[in-house]
């Protein structure tokens, strides 16, 4: 994959994360102060209330996570090996990268692993 295309996905994906990232942090304090007002909202059994916490968690930390990745792909970037695995150092095809521009691995790689 050309370089500069490589920037283009990496950068859009970073922006589209970190705007979730926001969105989710905010909706996170949202649910929790609506959760701890007394008699308010709509959730009234607190398993529901910390079940919706732990949702928003989760999410967030599959987002920071996702971050990490990409970061990951701006690192190996700049060090000249972006589109290749991590495990076998084989060409990730372009296809792939415009899915996902933080690949690591070839698909086959990433089916083993799953």
């Amino acid at each position: 994959m050309d370089e500069q295309r490589a920037r283009e996905l990496l950068s859009a994906e970073r922006a589209r994360v970190e705007q979730l990232i926001r969105d989710s942090s905010s909706a996170g304090e949202d649910d929790r102060t609506t959760a701890n007002q007394f008699g308010e909202g709509d959730i009234a059994d607190p398993a529901e209330r910390l079940t919706a916490e732990e949702v928003d968690d989760a999410i967030s930390e599959e987002l920071r996570g996702r971050l990490q990745a990409i970061e990951r792909a701006e690192a190996r970037l700049e060090a000249g090996t972006y589109g290749r695995s991590i495990n076998s150092g084989q060409p990730i095809p372009d296809e792939r990268l415009e899915a996902d521009p933080a690949a690591e691995l070839t698909a086959d790689e990433a089916a083993a692993n799953q």
